[in-house]
């Protein structure tokens, strides 16, 4: 099997660049997005905010109390949707095999790319300076042989970096990387490796797959083969679909319901990302909206609207409304979707990450 090239990219900020790029003042302080009034959570922030320990998805009053100088806007997602097909048009100038993950990061199989001497690397160097000429912002980019690799590269040297995991390389690099860096590896499953004495994929390895298997089921078989450095999904640009959803972990509880109101509107643009793409010629039929308490029970609402073409954030606030009884209930992931009506006429969507 000829050896795949893989390149991801990421957005740096994203929503915090587009602010910074519109107005240059705002480079020069700690800066974040959402998170203004008593109970808004921060939908991202710059690395000057970061350095002070604000995060994602933090209660505007936890981030105000880290950082007291944080200078806080409200998202505007027509102009983060402008710059991301902007990102998305030069990616898919190189190629037609992009997989947006969201508004602000792809994965791209560049395998049979001739240009820039078929080199992924000099081709990930060309979509970074492009973007920062045409769309003013700063992406990162990961090359390397398959998603899992490519994705833990793309985070490698943020912000502003490129960073390349040869075939030759991937035994070193995997055999030193923490557990914790795996996909699907969160708190409670680390705390398990660890108990095992497993800190990094070298110590995966020599558990063996066996005892992965017997002790996490499924996900110990995962383990493994990310252990060895090995991921055979492909990138994948559509399939028929009868639904299309998008949902967000937040790795920092949401605190109550008004917080989720926060986000609706990024998890809505991020889900009309996925319908642009050949996914509008077939008729919604249903709206649906998932919950995942910090219990991690979860619940799920779904109504039938049918004459919407393109979902607001307003068509799903009463599903998250009439979903949620107890609005001060920790939530630890929200999602939302459509459902297509059940006819003969095809339609292909952009495939989840999973």
């Amino acid at each position: 099997m000829p050896q795949r090239k893989i390149i991801h990219v990421d957005c740096d900020c994203f929503y915090a660049a587009v602010e910074m790029r519109d107005d240059p003042t705002l480079r020069e302080v700690p800066l974040a997005v959402g998170g203004e009034g008593g109970r808004g959570v921060v939908t991202t922030c710059n690395y000057k905010a970061r350095a002070f320990g604000v995060r994602s998805a933090m209660p505007g009053g936890e981030a105000r109390r880290l950082c007291p100088g944080l200078v806080t806007v409200p998202p505007d997602m027509a102009r983060y949707r402008a710059a991301s097909q902007k990102v998305m048009g030069i990616l898919r100038e190189l190629t037609d095999m992009v997989e947006p993950l969201s508004l602000d990061e792809a994965f791209l199989d560049v395998s049979d790319v001739t240009d820039h001497k078929g080199s992924a690397t000099l081709m990930a160097r060309y979509l970074r300076e492009r973007v920062e000429k045409e769309v003013g912002i700063t992406i990162s980019a990961g090359v390397a042989p398959n998603k899992f690799l490519a994705k833990i590269a793309s985070d490698w040297q943020k912000p502003d970096g490129l960073f390349v995991v040869k075939p030759d390389e991937v035994d070193g690099f995997v055999r030193e990387l923490k557990v914790e860096k795996l996909f699907g590896v969160g708190q409670v499953t680390a705390a398990k490796l660890h108990a095992l004495g497993v800190k990094t994929c070298g110590d995966l390895q020599a558990l063996g797959v066996d005892v992965l298997i017997e002790r996490f089921g499924k996900q110990g078989y995962r383990l493994h083969e990310m252990a060895h450095g090995r991921d055979e999904r492909p990138v994948v640009v559509s399939r028929i679909a009868k639904s299309v959803s998008v949902e967000r972990t937040f790795s920092q509880d949401l605190p109550d319901v008004t917080a989720c109101e926060t986000v609706l509107a990024s998890l809505t643009a991020d889900l009309n990302l996925r319908l642009a793409r050949k996914g509008r010629d077939k008729p919604i039929h249903k709206l649906f909206i998932k919950i995942r308490y910090s219990d991690f029970s979860t619940h799920t609402l779904e109504r039938v609207r049918e004459n919407i073409k393109e979902p607001e954030f307003e068509d799903y606030l009463p599903l998250l409304t009439e979903l949620v009884s107890n609005r001060e209930r920790p939530v630890r992931l929200l999602g939302l979707g459509v459902r297509f009506r059940n006819d003969d006429a095809p339609v292909t969507q952009l495939r989840l990450f999973d």
